[in-house]
């Protein structure tokens, strides 16, 4: 039932594509953008950042249209060259720790998006949905793909398997020590055969990129209504996927610091976790949780750790069973106060990546009162969160592989 498409990638040439390859903008600080745009004339980040040629910053729609200005002018100098025929690209990362992710590029359906063939885990924000839209609507074009998984499935690992034996169309390390490689798949047999399996596919889901979905459906929305002879065939009906097994997928768990213990004193504040935990005091050794419902804990130089007592918390739905949750509905809410996990400025998040050690840090540093560890959240959790039609909280799960932009690129 999944409808996956090849499309024409527009991409940069192999000698430069190292130079070209960018992460999310988001992602730079001022200083580490500004380094890279001074001394590569080849970087991404030009097309996106288009005021830096005039040392001025420009925002909105006169952004978006200067941005399609520096994509052009890629294109006319050379940089960047669409294939000729419809293909689907076998991606390959190999990250600075040894991690190695196999996937397919290709063009997926927004018409999968909205009957829920493309399953969701995350809320978006209306606001940043229709930013992106109209970005997508002004520049024409998606340099990033959406992060998808499907069930693991022996004939696509195949193909993959033998497209990897030949020679790949890229092959670059970038500063931040990853490996990336690229294949193309412009057989149109091989090509039928990918497509057989995942039209067998009930659902698939989305494991990084929901923004960048979203925005693609409401186009596609707003696309469809403008044109009478609307057929289905057209680019807007599409938006670019990375497509990667479950087994691929790696997943850490988001950590957790707050600002202050809502007016309470340590004392009261452990005993009002005592309610829903039992509490162990660890002292100065480190501890990171090892089992779901366990949560680690630093306050005041000790290390604490958390197990919850489960006769005092009602498990109904998958998502009651995710960890994130239950630090929500247990302590963040209820006792510190905090409601909005997106906007409170009282809490701020660490990727799973670091050690507890950075919790430590961060806490003795005065910044913070309090930080918690837990377990990260896996597959099955995300899949049965999804298929409920229920949404994690906000930085439930750091999720890999990370992309690079601009390696193949969607024109609208």
């Amino acid at each position: 039932m999944a409808k996956v498409i090849p499309f024409k990638a527009v991409r940069p040439t192999r000698a430069i594509v190292g130079l070209v390859a960018a992460r999310p903008y988001q992602s730079y600080t001022i200083d580490e953008r500004e380094s890279r745009m001074d001394y590569n004339p080849y970087s991404f980040l030009h097309i996106v950042n288009p005021g830096y040629k005039y040392a001025q910053e420009v925002k909105g729609n006169e952004r978006y249209k200067l941005v399609r200005n520096r994509y052009d002018e890629f294109k006319e100098d050379g940089v960047f060259v669409q294939d000729e025929k419809p293909s689907f690209y076998v991606y390959k990362i190999v990250n600075r720790h040894g991690q190695e992710f196999n996937g397919i590029i290709a063009a997926t359906s927004a018409e999968d998006y909205e009957q829920d063939i493309i399953k969701k885990h995350e809320d978006t924000l209306a606001k940043r949905e229709q930013t992106f839209k109209t970005y997508l609507k002004t520049v024409g074009f998606n340099a990033e793909p959406v992060l998808l998984t499907y069930p693991d499935n022996a004939l696509i690992a195949n193909v993959i398997k033998e497209v990897q034996k030949g020679h790949a169309e890229f092959e670059f390390t970038m500063t931040y020590r990853d490996t990336h490689y690229l294949w193309k798949i412009d057989d149109e047999a091989i090509i039928g055969k990918i497509q057989k399996e995942f039209k067998q596919m009930k659902t698939i889901y989305i494991a990084d990129g929901h923004h960048r979905s979203a925005s693609s459906y409401l186009l596609y929305k707003d696309e469809k209504e403008k044109n009478p002879n609307h057929n289905g065939s057209e680019s807007y009906n599409f938006f670019m996927s990375y497509l990667i097994p479950e087994s691929d997928l790696v997943i850490h768990e988001f950590n957790r610091l707050i600002k202050d213990l809502n007016g309470l004193t340590k004392e009261e504040f452990l005993i009002k976790l005592d309610t829903s935990y039992r509490i162990e005091n660890r002292g100065l050794m480190p501890y990171s949780p090892s089992k779901p419902h366990h949560f680690s804990m630093y306050l005041d130089g000790e290390f604490y750790s958390l197990y919850l007592r489960k006769a005092n918390y009602e498990f109904k739905t998958s998502l009651d069973q995710l960890d994130a949750q239950l630090l929500y509905k247990t302590i963040l809410q209820p006792i510190l106060g905090i409601d909005d996990l997106r906007n409170d400025n009282r809490i701020e998040y660490v990727n799973g990546r670091h050690e507890m050690i950075t919790i430590k840090t961060s806490v003795d540093s005065g910044e913070f009162m309090v930080g918690f560890g837990m377990c990260p959240s896996n597959v099955e959790q995300m899949k049965g969160i999804a298929d409920e039609g229920l949404k994690m909280p906000p930085k439930s799960t750091y999720i890999l592989p990370k992309l690079r932009s601009a390696i193949t690129i969607y024109e609208y």
